[in-house]
């Protein structure tokens, strides 16, 4: 079964597409990326499929059930953590989960699990006004995952933190992952998406120009590359799809100038750049 399935999903915005014509799947147990600069309609994506915006045209249906009809039998089903932090300053982080488990009719028990779930359990009675933004972010996922969510929607999970907080949060998607959990990711760091998605979707300007497994797309669209380094400290890329390059490789291993080799696939963000002719920014 499909978790989430996707039919010319639209929206406009003042008769302008944000969206157009969105078709994908995405499996129960995948970690599916939808890849994109700011702007491309990542968001937008996200608020139909959670159902918080109605669609313009096409339709969508997430864990079985309707974006737009059933959007009430969906809410308890999804989990959702949005690019913008929306937690309860003044109180703690223990605070912030139970009341949240009130509201999902969550046990009790369900807060202090999850705030061990994210290594959180030693300052869950401080204050969130005194927590990191990579601790802000980690409670925005525990308090999307106290319902036992079947999907969880993760929006920009990682933007603005530092590489060992991203590490942080990438060790609880692969967790979740691991224990059979679908994760629909949109990120525009396109080294994150390698490491943790299974297929990947390239959004440009509304539009899904590309959809792979990450390994396929960089095969597929980008240049097989060798990094060499000479007997005198230089370093060179050689491309094994230029011929000249290939004579010239031929003849450094003949004079026995090369003291290391290495296979250089292309990069996720190399692809997008083909794809589009964009680079990806903040």
């Amino acid at each position: 079964m499909n978790a989430i399935e996707t039919d010319n999903l639209t929206r406009t915005f003042n008769g302008l597409p944000a969206v157009d014509g969105l078709a994908f799947t995405v499996s129960e147990g995948e970690v599916f990326g939808l890849l994109g600069p700011n702007g491309a309609g990542k968001t937008t994506t996200i608020r139909m499929l959670t159902g918080q915006l109605r669609p313009t045209a096409g339709k969508a249906s997430v864990v079985g059930c309707d974006v737009v009809s059933e959007r009430e039998h969906l809410k308890p089903q999804i989990g959702v953590v949005f690019e913008f932090q929306n937690l309860y300053e003044r109180m703690t982080g223990r605070e912030n989960l139970a009341f949240s488990a009130r509201l999902y009719g969550a046990e009790d028990q369900r807060v202090d699990e999850i705030l061990e779930q994210v290594d959180l359990g030693k300052r869950a009675n401080d204050l969130v006004q005194h927590y990191s933004n990579g601790m802000k972010q980690r409670l925005l996922i525990a308090r999307a995952l106290l319902h036992r969510p079947r999907l969880l929607f993760l929006d920009e999970p990682t933007k603005g933190l530092d590489p060992t907080v991203a590490h942080q949060i990438h060790k609880l998607v692969v967790d979740l992952a691991d224990q059979g959990g679908t994760v629909f990711l949109t990120t525009h760091y396109m080294e994150e998406a390698d490491q943790l998605c299974q297929r990947v979707a390239f959004l440009n300007e509304g539009h899904i120009v590309a959809l792979d497994t990450p390994q396929r797309l960089k095969v597929t669209y980008g240049q097989r590359h060798l990094k060499a380094t000479l007997d005198d400290g230089e370093c060179l890329t050689l491309s094994l799809d230029d011929s000249n390059d290939g004579r010239r490789l031929g003849e450094l291993a003949a004079a026995g100038r090369i003291v290391t080799l290495h296979s250089a696939e292309a990069t996720l963000e190399e692809v997008f750049i083909k794809l589009t002719g964009k680079e990806l920014t903040e």
